[in-house]
């Protein structure tokens, strides 16, 4: 089985953390020939731990990108860079994973969306939130009716970024403590939030916001509070916490409701869907948590051997960061701001 040759670009706590994991579980699929970053240490510590010679390395990534024996790149920057990189790469003509989301402003994130049709190159957005096992499950059960008809949901997300700062994790790093980017951590955590909902309903219609405004560089408001009608008809409440905890169990999470029952998971990592039915009835669905970066990894590989199509584009992507934008721009005017102008786009999935 032909392995693809990957080029990293950014060696950092995403390529450590998320997507390195994934390549040592699909060693029969990916082979990392070269890697980039602008910090000499992690070159060549990642040098040694992957077994490169020191003519793999670079600092400059443009170096990379005429190499003959890359067959794709997998770009994990700040978000600042996301777009500037992801056009450049693709201009070579190179197969792309890009980290989440697509770009940092609304203007880049419109060309971003259009990179593949306008350059013809594979691009897949690595929003593992899209492809996690209990996003896909619960997707099933809306679609298929196991509640019902759907009516209505909340969501409510609490993360404390003050004290995740001086932690050894990702709310450390300066890019996102000072964001070259609109909304902060709300958008580079709330995307998340928002992909995640927009896999399961579809395309967004409209959204009204409120939010609280604090001083902290890292996000422009302690709380926003968005009320979001999907095209579908389904409305529903998207609350985001980012400077605190949430201590009472079971955590609000999400919960969706129908007509015929409710659908409700405490959170990412708990490992259980639970469905309970207006009759009494309930069932408790279990499923892996944390697949998506694995899974993303196998879409990208059976759809650069023709098996599959890619599931997450710029495309499909840029509705998830436009969202993001409408709830800034609502929390801002005070008024309803609309998302999408068509149903969305579907990808073959």
């Amino acid at each position: 089985m032909k392995r693809l040759r990957m080029g990293i670009i950014g060696v950092g706590l995403a390529f450590e953390k998320l997507h390195y994991p994934a390549y040592q579980r699909l060693q029969d699929k990916y082979e990392i020939r070269a890697i980039c970053d602008i910090d000499g240490y992690k070159l060549e510590r990642w040098r040694h731990i992957l077994g490169l010679s020191p003519g793999d390395i670079y600092e400059d990534f443009r170096e990379m990108l005429t190499r003959q024996d890359l067959d794709a790149f997998d770009i994990m920057l700040p978000i600042e860079l996301n777009f500037e990189v992801t056009e450049a790469v693709a201009q070579a003509g190179k197969p792309i994973i890009c980290e989440k989301p697509l770009a940092p402003t609304k203007e880049e994130a419109l060309a971003a969306k259009g990179i593949p049709t306008r350059l013809n190159v594979p691009v897949m957005i690595a929003e593992n939130y899209r492809y996690n096992e209990e996003n896909n499950i619960i997707r099933d059960l809306v679609r298929l009716g196991e509640i019902g008809e759907v009516l209505y949901f909340i969501h409510n997300r609490v993360v404390d970024f003050p004290a995740d700062m001086v932690k050894d994790g990702f709310a450390r790093t300066e890019w996102r403590q000072h964001p070259e980017y609109p909304g902060g951590v709300f958008y580079d955590t709330g995307v998340h939030d928002v992909a995640a909902l927009r896999h399961i309903f579809g395309a967004v219609d409209m959204v009204q916001a409120v939010g609280i405004e604090q001083a902290a560089d890292f996000a422009p408001y302690v709380v926003i509070q968005a009320n979001l009608r999907f095209k579908s008809g389904v409305t529903g409440s998207f609350s985001f916490f980012c400077a605190g905890k949430e201590m009472q169990r079971p955590l609000i999470g999400l919960r969706i409701f129908g007509t015929k029952g409710m659908i409700y998971l405490e959170e990412p990592k708990c490992g259980v869907v639970n469905v309970a039915y207006n009759d009494g009835r309930s069932r408790q669905i279990p499923y892996q948590p944390e697949m998506g970066f694995y899974n993303e990894l196998v879409n990208f590989y059976k759809a650069a051997i023709g098996q599959e199509p890619l599931a997450v584009t710029p495309e499909l992507e840029y509705g998830d960061a436009l969202t993001i934008f409408a709830i800034l721009e609502a929390v801002k005017t005070g008024g309803a701001v609309a998302v999408d102008r068509e149903v969305a786009y579907e990808p073959a999935y």
